[in-house]
């Protein structure tokens, strides 16, 4: 197996040490390294909270992004150990769980950005201090003292799953700005219906309780979107005796940089492929696998007892082309910016549409950022660490952070979620995560209701 010395500086750059280096926040890539070194993020779970799967599945997922993110650590004010109620397979406690996805537990020291998991307001306080909240589909995060949530219903999940990642993406804005105007607003949106008119905070008389998930899906691409398509199917109730087929497909093996963006990865399996890989955490939370090992492409064709919704997580327009040519029923696709300004960007697309994916994706994508004459990259090539061709590498690289992944896998999952609740699909969804009330939702024409591709009844 490759070890991380196998592979170069391009595949090995964590990708926000990149952000600060294409931005200019840095000159040098150990000046980016140290900056992300300084960033550190405390969460708190109350007792109450701690006894609850909806509190636990936000906390771990707040710190597999946080730890990421956050090289300084994360700890988390943990006031009752419990046993581990979110179906993950990370061991039998609440505390063994935050342990192996790299956190700590410890008591705030009042000045670490602070994440609170709870309903209930918390005493003001200066610093960053957000609070989570959701109910049905609905999430968001709001100031830690407001008494302010979501009403309705028991959350579902995903709802849990994105409040984790507008809370961490907030913490990360706080940190890399410096600016205290991060955490004092109050942001979040539904699931079930994404557009900007809804309030997320009202309750709802037309979400649906969580009664229906697939049983066969089709992931293409297992990086940093795929890994989070499977954490947020590893978060929903699936029963145990009648789990979800998957088919896994990717060519690529596990870098070092896959860590800084991929939900599932450590350094543990650098070297690997990412289906097997996947595959094997997948069959441990009780899903049953099948791998391709081949690029997607126009040659592709599904097979009829194949799963006929596919979810997408790939990056490059010649795949992209081709996704509603192969014969899937349905198909969701999500696609991050790449560059430094961009990069919490998130655009979702549900296919087939009116318009072919040819003309969504025509051509090879060209990024619009020009870093390469950046400080750090003459830097690199003053000290012979790149000649210009791996500075090219190098500067041709996405920018990523995993509560983006997350975001974007929450809006993903929950489009599948949708059609099998009877309910509409969105043909795009458009967003940035510095402003989600901005964002943009275009109902699709298409009415998915009779499309049948198998389903199995949540657990109670």
């Amino acid at each position: 197996m490759r070890t991380t010395k196998d592979f170069d500086t391009a595949d090995k750059l964590h990708r926000l040490v990149k952000q600060a280096i294409d931005s200019g926040a840095s000159k040098t890539i150990a000046e980016a390294e140290e900056m992300l070194k300084r960033y550190k993020l405390h969460l708190i779970l109350g007792e109450a909270e701690a006894r609850s799967p909806e509190h636990q599945a936000t906390l771990l997922t707040c710190v597999a992004l946080a730890r990421r993110v956050c090289l300084g650590g994360v700890t988390v004010d943990l006031r009752h150990d419990t046993e581990l109620l979110v179906p993950l397979p990370l061991g039998p406690s609440l505390s063994g769980a935050i342990g192996a996805l790299g956190g700590s537990l410890a008591s705030n020291d009042g000045d670490t950005p602070t994440v609170v998991i709870s309903n209930t307001p918390r005493p003001r306080r200066d610093g960053f201090q957000v609070r989570t909240t959701y109910a049905g589909w609905r999430a968001g995060i709001v100031p830690a003292h407001s008494d302010l949530h979501a009403a309705g219903r028991r959350p579902t999940p995903l709802a849990c799953m994105l409040a984790a990642a507008l809370a961490v993406n907030e913490a990360f804005l706080y940190m890399s700005t410096g600016s205290s105007s991060w955490g004092r607003r109050v942001t979040g949106l539904s699931l079930w219906n994404p557009g900007s008119a809804s309030d997320w905070l009202a309750q709802s008389n037309n979400e649906p309780e969580l009664s229906y998930l697939p049983s066969n899906l089709w992931l293409i691409g297992l990086g940093h979107l795929g890994q989070g398509y499977l954490w947020g199917l590893g978060l929903l109730p699936f029963p145990a005796a009648s789990g979800l087929q998957l088919v896994l497909q990717d060519t690529d093996v596990i870098t070092p940089s896959t860590e800084s963006t991929s939900v599932l990865t450590d350094s543990t399996l650098i070297g690997r492929m990412k289906t097997r890989a996947m595959s094997d955490w997948a069959e441990r939370r009780g899903f049953k696998t099948k791998l391709h090992e081949r690029l997607f492409d126009n040659s592709f064709r599904r097979q009829e007892s194949e799963p006929s919704i596919a979810l997408c997580g790939i990056d490059n327009a010649i795949g992209r082309s081709a996704l509603d040519k192969v014969g899937f029923d349905l198909i969701v696709e999500a696609g991050l910016g790449h560059g430094f300004r961009d990069f919490q960007t998130v655009r979702l697309h549900t296919l087939p549409g009116p318009r072919p994916a040819a003309n969504i994706w025509p051509g090879r994508q060209v990024g619009n950022d020009d870093v390469a004459s950046r400080e750090a990259y003459l830097h690199l090539m003053k000290e012979g660490v790149l000649d210009q061709c791996g500075v090219t590498l190098l500067a041709g690289k996405a920018v990523g952070a995993p509560f983006v992944g997350a975001a974007a896998a929450a809006l993903v999952l929950s489009e599948v979620l949708r059609v099998l609740h009877g309910g509409p699909a969105y043909q795009l969804v458009d967003l940035d995560l510095k402003c989600i009330e901005h964002r943009n939702a275009v109902r699709h024409p298409t009415d998915f209701s009779r499309l049948n591709p198998g389903y199995v009844a949540a657990a109670a």
